[in-house]
C-alpha cells in the first residue's frame, strides 16, 4: 500500500458512492455491511448508497448515516420461476436498459460531480463505473462475478428442463405443476446476438480502476485477460463444472493476472495517477449477535420463533432452516395432531436487542426485495398472499369415487376437524385424502412434494402448499429416487422431508398467519419465523440450512459454520464459484431439483449435518470471534488509503501539468517550448495522453 500522503487543513472528508445492483438481496446485504465498515472508521467519509433494492435492506448503515437513493441503474435476469430463467426475456430487458444507457451515464456523472463524490465503489452494477469515468472519478468494483459473464452465458448449449417426476400413482397431482409446461422451452441465444450488448456490459467493467474480489469468485474478464468471454467456454460440457484451466485460474494470486489496460479518463480530466488493480478481498458478511451462542440467547431467539423451551437444547434437538431468499410458500400438511401454530411476529416482550445491530440499529427486515420495474422474477406479498388462499381452496382433490377405499377408521384415529366451510362435503361420499404427496408450491414454480398422513378415511381436504423456490447448478448428477410409479404390490411410497423426529424446521420468509389458514395447522415439527428475524443468528442456531446458493447465505452459512443443502439452478454461472467456495471453506451438499420438487430432503440434510457436525460444535463452543468484523474494518481502511493515494497522486499531476503549461508560454530567446513537453504517460503503458 503506498504511504498516505500528508494531511493538510484543506483536506476534506471523502465522499463514496455506492452503486448497488438490485438483482438478488446478497448484494444489497454485503454492500449494506461494507458500507457499514466505512462509516465506522475513525475518519467516517460519507457514503452515498445508490440501488433499485429499497432503503429498508440499508437500513444498518443508513442507521450509521448513510445516504440513500432509489434508482434504477441495472438490467436483471427474468426468471418464471426461481431457478429458472427465461434467455429471450433476459435479452429484451438488457436491450432496453442499453437504449437508455448513454442517457443514465450522463445523468449519473453529472449527480456524482453534484455531491462531489471522491471515489464510486460498485456492486456489480457497471453503470456506476461508466459514469464515474465519465466524471473523472475513479472506481472499484467489489464483487464475487460481473454481469457481463452472466449475460454471456445466455449462450450455453446446455438446457435447462425441468425434472421428470414419476410421483405414485395415487400421489397428488394438482394444477401447479401445469407450471413446467406453460414454460417457453429453453432456448439458447446465439453468441452472434448477444456478443454486441455482452461487450457493451464488458466495456463498462473496463472503466473501473480497482477489483476487490470476493470470495466464491468466478472469472472477472473486464481485468483478466484470461480467461476471457464467452462464458460458456469456462464450463466443461460433459462434468457441467468449471474447466481445469478456470480452477487453476481462480485458485493463484490476482497479484499474478495478466490485466486489460486501463480506460482513460475524457480529456478534460487528468491522467489515471494509479494502475488498475486486484487485490483479494475478506469475506463481507452482516455480523452474528454473540449472545445466539449462549443458551440464553439461543433461548430467546427461539422463543420469539414460537419453538417451546423443551426443543431449545441442540444436545436432543437438530434445526433445518429453510430459506430461499424470501420467497414465500406454503405450508407441509400436519402429519400428527393439531396444535397452537407458532407466531409469525416477534412478541413485543422478547429481549429486543437480539434484533438490533451492534451499533443499536434496526436490522433491516430479511424479505425478499422488491423488484425494479424490469424485474418481474417474483411477486409481491399481497399477491402471494392470493396465491395462497387460491392455492388452499383448489386443493380439495378427490378421487373418482369408484377408486375410494372403503370407509374403515381404525380406532385409534384422531377425531376429525373442522371442515372448511368452503369445502362441500357429501355425507353419503365421505372425502378421503389419498396417500401419496401435498405439494410445498411457490406461486409461479414447480411445488415442492412433502409426505401426507397415512391412507385413512378423512374428512379434510388434500392442501396444495407453497415452498422456497430454489435454483439448479450445473453438474451435479444425484441418484434419483427410484418411485417405478409409486408403489411396488401395492406397498407405499417412503417420501422423507426431515430425518427423524429429533429435527424441527424453521420456514422463513412466509406471512404471519401461514400456519392458520382454514383451520389447518403446522405438522408438529414446523414453525414459522418472524418475518423481521435477522437471518444471520438464525443460522448461528441452525444445525443444516436448505436453500439456494447465493453469496449472502453462502457468506453466512460458512461464517457460522452451518451445512447447506442447495437446490441448483444451471444457467447461473455465478454459483460455480460459490460451489468452490463452500468445498473450500464450508460444507455444501447438493439436492436434485427432482428430490427438492419430490420432497425427498432427509438424506441430503442428514449427509450435510454429518459432515459439519465437528465444525458446527467447534463454532458453538467458540463463539462470535469478531474476526469478521476485524477484517471489513481493514477493507475499509484500505479503501480510504487507495482513495486518497488516487486523489493525492491527481493533484500532483494537476499541479505538474500546470507547472509545465507556464514553462510552454515562457519564451527562451527567440523559441517557444514545444507544446509536447505537457504530456503525460498513461499509467497502463497505453502511450501518452493529452
Amino acid at each position: 500500500m503506498n504511504p498516505l500522503p500528508t494531511m493538510t487543513n484543506e483536506y476534506k472528508r471523502l465522499t463514496f458512492v455506492y452503486y448497488c445492483s438490485g438483482h438478488g438481496y446478497g448484494h444489497a446485504t454485503r454492500v449494506s455491511a461494507f458500507a457499514s465498515h466505512l462509516l465506522r472508521l475513525e475518519s467516517r467519509p460519507t457514503v452515498h448508497i445508490v440501488s433499485s433494492a429499497p432503503k429498508h435492506v440499508f437500513s444498518d448503515s443508513v442507521a450509521l448515516g448513510a445516504l440513500y437513493r432509489n434508482a434504477n441503474i441495472d438490467p436483471v435476469i427474468v426468471q418464471p420461476l426461481a431457478y429458472r430463467v427465461d434467455r429471450r426475456k433476459s435479452v429484451e430487458v438488457l436491450e432496453k436498459f442499453l437504449l437508455e444507457k448513454d442517457l443514465k451515464v450522463a445523468e449519473e456523472s453529472q449527480w456524482l460531480r453534484s455531491v462531489k463524490a471522491d471515489c464510486v465503489l460498485s456492486d456489480a452494477a457497471f453503470l456506476g463505473c461508466l459514469a464515474a469515468n465519465e466524471a473523472g472519478i475513479p472506481s472499484v468494483l467489489i464483487t464475487n462475478f460481473s454481469f457481463d459473464s452472466v449475460y454471456s452465458y445466455l449462450s450455453t448449449p446446455f438446457i435447462d428442463e425441468p425434472p421428470k417426476l414419476d410421483l405414485a400413482a395415487d400421489a397428488l397431482c394438482p394444477p401447479t405443476h401445469q407450471a413446467h409446461g406453460d414454460l417457453e422451452p429453453d432456448v439458447p441465444i446465439s453468441l452472434e446476438e448477444l456478443a454486441p450488448l455482452v461487450s457493451q456490459i464488458h466495456a463498462g467493467y473496463r472503466c473501473a480502476d480497482l477489483l476487490l474480489r470476493l470470495p466464491g469468485a468466478i472469472p472477472l474478464p473486464s481485468f483478466a485477460v484470461q480467461p476471457g468471454l464467452p462464458s460458456p467456454e469456462w464450463v466443461d460440457r460433459q462434468t457441467r463444472t468449471f474447466t481445469s484451466f478456470v480452477v487453476n485460474h481462480l485458485s493463484q494470486s490476482p497479484s499474478s493476472y495478466k490485466l486489460h489496460p486501463q480506460i482513460p479518463f475524457p480529456p478534460a480530466f487528468p491522467p489515471k495517477p494509479l494502475p488498475r488493480e486486484v487485490r483479494s478481498a475478506p469475506l463481507l458478511v452482516r455480523p452474528t449477535d454473540s449472545r445466539v451462542y449462549t443458551p440464553e440467547g439461543r433461548s430467546v431467539l427461539l422463543t420469539s420463533i414460537g419453538v417451546p423451551a423443551h426443543l431449545h437444547d441442540p444436545e436432543h434437538t437438530k434445526i433445518l432452516i429453510v430459506s430461499f431468499g424470501g420467497q414465500v410458500f406454503h405450508k407441509p400438511h400436519s402429519r400428527s395432531h393439531s396444535r397452537t401454530p407458532s407466531k409469525a411476529e416477534t412478541p413485543k416482550d422478547m429481549l429486543v436487542e437480539l434484533r438490533l445491530s451492534t451499533n443499536g440499529s434496526a436490522h433491516p427486515t430479511d424479505l425478499a426485495i422488491p423488484l425494479a420495474d424490469t424485474q418481474d422474477s417474483l411477486i409481491d406479498p399481497q399477491t402471494h398472499a392470493q396465491a395462497l388462499s387460491d392455492a388452499l381452496k383448489n386443493a380439495a382433490l378427490n378421487r373418482p369415487e369408484e377408486a375410494r377405499p372403503p370407509v374403515t377408521a381404525p380406532a385409534t384415529q384422531n377425531p376429525p376437524r373442522a371442515i372448511p366451510a368452503h369445502v362441500a362435503l357429501d355425507v353419503d361420499h365421505p372425502h378421503t385424502r389419498p396417500r401419496g404427496l401435498s405439494q410445498l408450491r411457490v406461486a409461479g414454480a414447480p411445488p415442492a412434494a412433502v409426505p401426507t398422513s397415512p391412507r385413512v378415511p378423512s374428512q379434510m381436504p388434500a392442501f396444495v402448499t407453497i415452498p422456497p423456490t430454489p435454483r439448479p447448478v450445473d453438474g451435479f448428477e444425484a441418484s434419483e429416487p427410484n418411485w417405478e410409479g409409486g408403489a411396488v404390490d401395492g406397498a407405499e411410497v417412503e417420501v422423507r422431508i426431515l430425518p427423524d423426529e429429533s429435527w424441527i424446521a424453521i420456514v422463513c420468509g412466509v406471512p404471519k398467519d401461514w400456519g392458520r389458514e382454514d383451520g389447518e395447522e403446522l405438522p408438529e415439527n414446523f414453525f414459522v419465523a418472524p418475518r423481521d428475524v435477522y437471518m444471520p443468528d438464525l443460522t448461528a442456531v441452525a444445525d443444516v440450512l436448505l436453500g439456494k446458493l447465493g453469496y449472502g447465505t453462502v457468506s453466512e452459512c460458512v461464517d457460522a459454520c452451518t451445512p447447506f443443502v442447495y437446490v441448483p439452478r444451471p444457467l447461473f454461472i455465478e454459483e460455480h464459484g460459490l460451489r468452490l467456495f463452500l468445498e473450500r471453506e464450508g460444507v455444501g451438499v447438493e439436492l436434485s431439483r427432482a428430490q427438492y420438487e419430490q420432497g425427498e430432503w432427509a438424506n441430503a440434510i442428514e449427509t450435510a449435518w454429518h459432515a459439519g457436525r465437528a465444525a458446527k460444535m467447534r463454532k458453538r463452543a467458540e463463539g462470535e470471534t469478531g474476526k469478521r468484523m476485524e477484517e471489513g474494518a481493514r477493507m475499509a481502511r484500505e479503501i480510504v488509503e487507495w482513495a486518497e493515494s488516487w486523489k493525492a497522486g491527481v493533484a500532483e499531476v494537476s499541479k505538474d501539468m500546470v507547472n509545465v503549461s507556464e514553462l510552454e508560454k515562457a519564451p527562451v530567446g527567440n523559441l517557444v517550448l514545444d507544446s509536447g513537453v505537457g504530456r503525460v504517460k498513461s499509467s497502463d503503458g497505453m502511450g501518452v495522453l493529452n
